[in-house]
């Protein structure tokens, strides 16, 4: 599977920046929330969205035997090593050590990323060594 440009990744998701935090929102400029900031930046690099998402809780300490996330991601987008993963990567965080990955984020720089945070919404942050540790599994957006 051929994957996208890093850069218009990087593009399309840096035009999200200030979307106000709005849980399982997906509208640029109105609100979104991490899962939906992926989600447009899919529609805007990719097309239409394969699937339609179903509804999921915020709690970040949700345990389980499903990596739901992933295994959503899995099925429409390459997977990659966490370690491999460049600029224009998708990755997915692991918030607590026991708990399944629920946090998104892409990846704009070696020593930085773009996300949706609560109370904040759509911000670009250094990938400090505590965020670099938390990613669980990382993604390429496939190409148009």
């Amino acid at each position: 599977m051929n994957t996208a440009d890093p850069d218009k990744v990087i593009a399309a998701a840096r035009s999200w920046l200030g979307t106000p935090y709005h849980d399982q929102a997906s509208l640029k400029g109105v609100g979104c929330d991490c899962l939906g900031l992926a989600r447009g930046v899919w529609r805007d690099v990719v097309g239409p969205e394969p699937f339609p998402i179903p509804p999921y809780s915020r709690d970040w300490g949700e345990t389980g035997p499903r990596e739901v996330l992933a295994e959503g991601a899995r099925r429409m987008m390459p997977e990659i090593a966490p370690a491999d993963a460049g600029p224009g990567a998708l990755v997915l965080f692991r918030m607590t050590s026991r708990a399944i990955a629920k946090h998104v984020g892409i990846l704009t720089g070696p020593g930085s990323f773009l996300h949706a945070y609560e109370r904040l919404g759509v911000i670009e942050e250094p990938l400090t060594p505590s965020w670099r540790r938390r990613i669980a599994f990382a993604f390429l957006f496939p190409q148009r």
